[in-house]
């Protein structure tokens, strides 16, 4: 770690049931790993039930909450597309936000109380200028395990903020089950190449 890092905010954003959380603990243990002092905060909203679900993770020299203001995030990953807009306020003005394509139907769009917009995608390109929008679900189909999605928007996230450095290889190893380290490994590479 770099002496006098300034503390940096990435917020994975998804539905319950997507691996946000998994996702945010192997990020947040490979940040402390490489010395930065890390807060990670997390909010699950029904999360069972397809409910909205984010994790907050700071990293830094020295970071004094674990709560990322509106308008402050540098990276903004969303696992579902319309929590990607749901979030957008938290962006900051020159911020990343990677954006999986994949849809998930809420409750309230399920029983006709709402819709869920078709041009989604359309509304964070003109709110964001850096949007990289991936189909991180297709990929995971390709890799034959879809529950590595999340482990490939990881990648991006490693690729998009700098972090190739830290050895992800030991994390995943020690962090996920044995059967699935090498489903894992690749799914990093895949998002990394992603971004």
């Amino acid at each position: 770690m770099e002496k006098g890092t300034k503390t940096k905010n990435i917020l994975l954003v998804g539905v319950g049931g997507q691996g946000t959380i998994l996702a945010s603990k192997l990020l947040t243990l490979g940040l402390m790993q490489e010395g930065y002092d890390v807060k990670m905060s997390e909010i699950h909203g029904m999360s069972q039930r397809g409910g909205s679900v984010s994790s907050q993770v700071r990293y830094g020299e020295k970071v004094w909450s674990p709560v990322i203001e509106k308008g402050s995030a540098d990276m903004i990953v969303s696992f579902e597309k319309m929590e990607a807009l749901r979030w957008l306020e938290y962006l900051k003005k020159d911020g990343k936000i990677v954006v999986n394509s994949h849809e998930m139907m809420p409750i309230p769009v399920i029983m006709g109380k709402a819709e869920y917009s078709p041009a989604i995608i359309d509304e964070i390109q003109k709110s964001c200028q850096d949007v990289t929008v991936v189909n991180a679900t297709q990929e995971a189909m390709k890799l034959g395990n879809g529950k590595v999605m999340n482990i490939i928007l990881l990648g991006t996230i490693i690729k998009a903020m700098g972090l190739e450095n830290i050895d992800w290889n030991k994390i995943v190893q020690e962090n996920v089950k044995p059967a699935f380290v090498e489903d894992n490994l690749k799914a990093i590479q895949v998002g990394m190449h992603l971004v």
